[in-house]
C-alpha cells in the first residue's frame, strides 16, 4: 500500500508551458496545499508502518514462503483491478466526495485489522484481505488525487507542488519503516494498525474542510461503460501519451530489478538486519529528497526526453553497482544516486503524462499511466527474481542494467517533448449546434463536413487531416474517414460515427484549444466564404 500511495503523490505534475515558481516552496502558500501535503505526509507515514506490521504479522502466523509472497500480490493487485475504474469514476462524479469515500474505506479496513489483531483474531486469510482493502482503498484514491492538483495551486507552481511531494513522500519512506519496527517492538501490530488508520483521519479532515470550485457541467454526467469507453479512446488517440506509455513500460520493466532484489542483497550478500536495511532505504529516501530540490533547475537546463536518459542510465549504474559492491558504505553512497535518478525519471514521466491530458479525462488518462506503470512493475519483479534464482543475483543486475542502457534509445523514437507548445485547456468558442427535437440516447449518428479545397493543396489537406482525425476519435468517434468526391473534383467529405447524439454534443464541449488550433488549420484549406456544410445523420427509430 506504501508503494501505491508514492506513486500517487508523485504523479501530481502537469507541463504547463509557464515559467517555473520562483521558489520551491511557494506551493505551500496555499492553505488547502499545505494542509493537505502535512496530512499526506503522516498518512504516508502510517502506510510505510502498516506495512512493516503486516508483514511481520504474516512471518510471525505462517513460515510458508507463499504466504509471505501473497503480502505483496495482495497489495499490488488493486492497482491492475480499481485504477481505470477509479478514473472513470473520478471523471464523472464529484471528486471530492470520491476521495472522501476513499479514506472512508480505508480507515475502515485498517479500524478492523486493528481490532483484530487487538483481540488475536487475525489469520494469514484475514491479513491478505485486509491488505487487499486497504491497498483497494489506496488504487481508489490515486487517480482523483492525481486529477485534484491542478485546483490546488496555481499552473506555474505545478513544478515546485511536485517536488515538495517528494519530499514529503521520501520523509514519510524514512521514517515509517523505523517507527514502525520500534512500535512493533513495545507495543505489538495492533498499536500500528491503530495508528495507521488515525493518520487517514488528517487527510479525509482537510477533504472535508476543501471547498472546491464548483466544476459547471451542461451536459448530464457519462454512463460509466461509455465512460471507459471514451478514456480508451482518448488514450489511443493520444500520441503524446502514447509515447508516455511505451517509455514507462520500457523503464520500469529493467527499472524494478533495483526495487526487487535490494532486499536480497541486503540480506543475503551484506548480511544485513533490519537496521542495516532501513539505513539503506534512508540513503535511497535522501537521494529523492536532493533530486526533488533540485529537479526545478534541472528542468530548466535538459529537454524531458535528455534529462530522463541521463537519469535512466544513471539508475541503470547504480544497478550495476548493487551487483558487485559489497562495502556497506560505498554502496550507500551509490544508492543516495538511486534515489536521486529514480524521483527524476518519475517526475520526468509524470510531466509527460499530465501534459497529454485534457481536463475532461485527466483521470482516466493517468490512470491508464498507473496501470501501466504496476504493470511493468509486476512483470519485471517476477522476471528478475526468476533469473536471480537460477543465475544468481549479479548476473540478473547486470543483464538488467543492460536491458536499461537499451530501453533509453526508446528516447530516439518515442519522445516526450512531441508538441511542446500542446495546450489541452478547454476551449470556449466552438461549433453552433442545432437545437434539434431529437432524443439525446438517440443514435448513432454519421456527422459529415463538406470541404472545398483547390486541387493543388489537396494532398496537403488529406495530411493535414489526419490530425483532425485524432481529434475527432479523442472526442469520442467511432470510426472516420475523409472522400473525395470524384463527380466534382475539389469537393472533400470528413465522416466519422459518434454513438449517440448526447455523446456528440459530448465531442464538441471536449475541443481544447490545440483542438481548435487544428481545426483553424483544416478551415485554412477550405474555400468557400461560408464555413463547411455540416449534416448530422442519425440511425432510423
Amino acid at each position: 500500500m506504501a508503494q501505491v500511495n508514492e506513486i500517487n503523490n508523485v504523479v501530481q505534475e502537469e507541463a504547463t508551458g509557464h515559467a517555473p515558481a520562483a521558489s520551491p516552496w511557494q506551493p505551500l502558500r496555499q492553505p488547502v496545499f499545505r494542509l493537505l501535503w502535512i496530512a499526506t505526509v503522516v498518512s504516508n507515514i502510517g502506510s510505510w508502518m502498516n506495512d512493516v506490521g503486516v508483514n511481520w504479522t504474516m512471518l510471525t502466523l505462517s513460515a510458508d514462503p507463499l504466504n509471505v509472497a501473497l503480502v505483496q500480490a495482495a497489495s499490488s493487485l488493486p492497482m491492475f483491478l480499481f485504477a481505470l475504474p477509479s478514473g472513470v469514476l473520478a471523471d464523472i462524479i464529484d471528486r471530492r466526495k470520491y476521495l472522501l469515500f476513499s479514506q472512508l474505506w480505508v480507515f475502515i479496513a485498517a479500524a478492523g485489522l486493528t481490532v483484530l489483531s487487538f483481540t488475536g483474531q487475525v489469520t494469514p486469510l484475514m491479513l491478505l484481505i485486509a491488505a487487499f482493502l486497504m491497498s483497494a482503498g489506496a488504487a481508489m484514491s490515486s487517480p482523483p488525487f492525481q486529477a485534484i492538483v491542478p485546483d490546488l495551486v496555481k499552473k506555474e507552481e505545478l513544478g515546485a507542488a511536485v517536488a515538495l511531494n517528494s519530499l514529503g513522500i521520501n520523509i514519510s519512506r524514512a521514517i515509517g519503516p523505523a517507527l514502525g519496527g520500534l512500535i512493533l517492538s513495545f507495543a505489538g501490530p495492533w498499536m500500528v494498525f491503530l495508528l495507521n488508520a488515525l493518520s487517514v483521519s488528517g487527510v479525509a479532515w482537510v477533504l472535508y474542510r476543501w471547498k472546491a470550485e464548483p466544476n459547471v457541467q451542461r451536459l448530464p454526467p457519462e454512463h460509466f461503460f461509455s465512460a471507459v469507453r471514451a478514456g480508451l479512446r482518448y488514450v489511443h488517440a493520444a500520441p503524446v501519451l502514447r509515447n508516455v506509455l511505451v517509455r514507462t513500460a520500457a523503464f520500469f520493466v529493467f527499472g524494478s530489478a533495483g526495487w526487487a532484489l535490494l532486499p536480497l542483497v541486503a540480506r543475503r550478500e551484506l548480511h544485513l538486519g533490519p537496521g542495516g536495511y532501513g539505513i539503506m532505504l534512508a540513503f535511497i529516501g535522501v537521494g529523492a529528497i536532493c533530486g526533488a530540490i533540485l529537479l526545478p533547475r534541472l528542468r530548466q537546463r535538459f529537454n524531458p526526453d535528455r534529462l530522463m536518459t541521463l537519469a535512466s542510465l544513471m539508475f541503470a549504474a547504480t544497478m550495476l553497482a548493487l551487483a558487485f559492491i559489497r562495502h556497506f558504505w560505498l554502496l550507500n553512497a551509490c544508492e543516495f544516486f538511486t534515489g536521486f535518478a529514480w524521483i527524476t525519471v518519475l517526475s520526468t514521466l509524470n510531466v509527460g503524462a499530465q501534459r497529454s491530458a485534457a481536463k475532461w479525462v485527466k483521470a482516466r488518462a493517468l490512470a491508464v499511466y498507473l496501470t501501466v506503470f504496476f504493470g511493468a512493475m509486476t512483470v519485471g519483479s517476477a522476471v528478475w527474481g526468476q533469473l536471480a534464482s537460477h543465475y544468481g543475483i549479479p548476473v540478473s543486475l547486470c543483464v538488467a542494467t543492460l536491458g536499461l542502457a537499451l530501453a533509453s534509445l526508446t528516447a530516439l523514437r518515442w519522445r516526450l517533448d512531441k508538441d511542446p507548445d500542446l495546450n489541452l485547456d478547454i476551449s470556449e468558442m466552438g461549433e453552433p449546434v442545432p437545437t434539434l427535437d431529437i432524443h439525446h440516447d438517440r443514435g448513432p449518428v454519421r456527422v459529415s463536413y463538406e470541404y472545398r479545397i483547390p486541387k493543388e493543396e489537396a494532398r496537403a489537406f488529406t495530411l493535414c487531416m489526419q490530425d483532425m482525425r485524432r481529434v475527432r476519435r479523442r472526442g469520442g468517434a467511432i470510426n472516420w474517414a475523409v472522400y473525395e468526391d470524384i463527380l466534382q473534383p475539389g469537393i472533400f467529405v470528413e465522416t466519422f460515427v459518434v454513438g449517440s447524439w448526447m455523446e456528440h454534443l459530448r465531442q464538441l464541449e471536449r475541443y481544447t484549444m490545440n483542438d481548435r488550433k487544428i481545426e483553424r488549420r483544416v478551415y485554412a484549406f477550405h474555400q468557400a466564404e461560408q464555413l463547411p456544410t455540416v449534416r448530422y445523420l442519425v440511425a432510423p427509430e
